[in-house]
This record gives structure tokens, sequence and C-alpha cells, in this order.
């Protein structure tokens, strides 16, 4: 019997490639993200010009900043409901650092990384410590820092808003990395757009390519079984808590030397945004499955979705119903398909 050609090996390795295919949790976003373009293009002549392109990224790329860290912290299996509040604490302390004591805007800002990541740790040393939900823990540092974000600022500025830091040295060496813009054939590429797609390189390059990678799939699919086996399963959550806390700071810096002031009541409820884009990127509530490619997908569903419907002149109060729709249809797909994963070839 003669030996298979390599034709014949390619036709038999198609139902096995096709299998990994439908076994990737970005898969669904993927398909949601090219409908979504699909439906805005031939609803909004506007949505598909370079212009429109550019805000359509530099919207997504506000939510995939944070998506990147919080996507891996819902594979590792926890929540963070303090992130949409930790980036304005981001921004309000780099502002009242700087002004307050008349610093250059380089101390404000470090000072407002070492505070950010002072709140993941904190959010990480609780959760291993007291063995709480993540939901619990986070809550309450959500709660803290919202009284927090609006009490200092009432008792610094008097206002409920950051003095103006515009004219202090060092603002526009800052407004230079964190809210820059580039013009290249009339698209405007934002700052914001070069920090996610770095976030997004590096976050898939952990997750896929090194130990800590394979620790957080572990810690996300079962805790005990990843602790038995060496795994330092409050290390690990930790060093994730650090990474959302990493992001809220680029992110507090992006809106801080963009609008030169702070508004204390801002990002509350931004948290359930970033969670939502995790999800639509094909994270799981329960962890130990997901991908960031997923959630810079989810973003970028969110960039063309928010855009598109003002330039189809839509009725934006539908803006959050298409999002709950997706979160539910992401939720079941992903279920779906981590199934059809773990029960292999039939």
């Amino acid at each position: 019997m003669s030996a298979p050609t390599t034709p014949d090996l390619l036709v038999q390795d198609r139902p096995a490639a096709l299998r990994r295919l439908l076994a990737r949790p970005e898969l669904g976003s993927l398909i949601a993200a090219a409908a979504v373009f699909a439906v805005f293009a031939a609803a909004a002549e506007p949505f598909l010009r370079v212009s429109s392109l550019g805000t359509v990224l530099y919207a997504a790329s506000t939510i995939g900043i944070m998506a990147v860290p919080v996507s891996l912290l819902m594979i590792g299996g926890e929540f963070d409901l303090s992130a949409g509040v930790l980036v304005t604490t981001a921004a309000l302390t780099s502002s009242m650092v700087s002004y307050q004591f008349t610093a250059v805007t380089w101390v404000g800002v470090l000072v407002s990384l070492a505070t950010t990541l002072a709140i993941g740790w904190f959010n990480g040393w609780m959760l291993g410590r007291t063995k709480l939900p993540s939901f619990i823990v986070t809550l309450g540092t959500f709660l803290m820092l919202t009284g927090a974000n609006l009490g200092v600022t009432k008792a610094v500025s008097g206002t409920v808003s950051t003095k103006s830091i515009a004219d202090m040295q060092g603002f526009e060496t800052c407004r230079w990395l964190f809210a820059s813009e580039l013009n290249v054939g009339g698209l405007t590429i934002k700052a914001t757009v070069w920090w996610w797609l770095g976030l997004l390189a590096v976050g898939s390059w952990v997750l896929l390519r090194t130990r800590f990678g394979n620790w957080i799939f572990a810690v996300g699919g079962d805790a005990a079984a990843a602790r038995a086996v060496g795994v330092p399963v409050a290390r690990t959550k930790t060093v994730l808590y650090l990474g959302v806390g990493f992001g809220a700071w680029v992110l507090g810096q992006h809106l801080l030397f963009s609008f030169d002031t702070v508004q204390s009541g801002e990002g509350v409820g931004n948290e359930l945004i970033y969670i939502v884009a995790a999800v639509i990127g094909g994270c799981l509530i329960t962890g130990g499955y997901g991908s960031v490619v997923g959630s810079a997908l989810g973003a970028l569903i969110f960039g063309m979705a928010g855009k598109g419907i003002i330039y189809a002149q839509w009725n934006p109060d539908w803006f959050k119903f298409f999002l709950g729709a997706m979160l539910l249809l992401a939720a079941l797909l992903n279920a779906y398909v981590k199934r059809r994963a773990e029960r292999g070839p039939r």
C-alpha cells in the first residue's frame, strides 16, 4: 500500500485545523466585529471615511487599554469592580500632586503610578488573605475610591474638579507621551492607540508564551489544583491586579493631559464596559478561558458601535441595549465553544 501524498495529508489535516479554529476563544468576537462593521458600513456612509476610522480607533483604545489587563484578570478567575474609578483616581492624583506641590508634572505622574499599583496590590493582598470573593473585595475598593475621589478633590481644590496644570513644567512632554496624535493621510492616530497596541502585544506574549501565562490559565481553571502542583496562586492574582493598576494609570494620564482638568465623579460604570469587552472577546466569567486578542476585538466592537450609531443618526439610547444583547450572546457562545473544545474531536 502506497504512502499518502502531500495533498492527501493536507485533506486529512483540514478537519483538525477547522476544529482548532472553532475552539479559538476570539472566534466569536471576530465574527461579531465583522458583522458590526458591515452593518454600519451599509447604514452610514461617513463610517467608511478615513477620519472616522481614527475616531473609532480612539474610542476603542480608551476601552482596550483597560480591557487587556481586565481580560487577563478574568482568565485568572477574578474581577475588578474598581477598575473604572481607579482610572479617575490615577488622573486626580497626578493632577493634585503636581498642582499642590508646584512640582514638575512628572512627579505627579510617578506618584500616580505608585498609587494605582498600591491599590492593585491591596486588592490582590486582600483577596489572598481573606479568601473573600473578588466581587466583594473590589466592590469595597470601588466604593472607597468613589468617595475618596470626590472627598479629597473637594477638600483640596474646593470644587469637584482639579485645577489646571497646563502651564506647569513638564506638561508638554507628558502630553506628548500620553495624549499626542499623529496624522497620516487624513487618519488621526491618538497616543492611546499605540499604548493599546503595546499592551495588547505584551499581554498576548505573556499569556501564550510564558510560564506566568500558564499560571494564569491554571489558577483560573482550578486554583486548588494549581496550588497542589506548585503554582503561586496568591502571587499570580496579585500581579494581575497590579496589571489593572498599570492600565488605569496609563488611561488616567491620558485623560488628564488631554483635557488638563479632571472631574472627580468620572469613571463610575466604566468597569462594566471593560468586563463586557473581555466577555465579548471570549473570556468566561468562571475563569480559565479567554483571549487578550479577543478583548481587543471586544473593545473594537464598542468603538464601532458607539460611533457607528452616531454616524448612522440612530437613537443613541439603544446603545446600552445593543451592549447587553452582545454580552448575553457572547457569554452563550463562549460557553458553547469551551464545551466543544473540552469534548475534543468526535
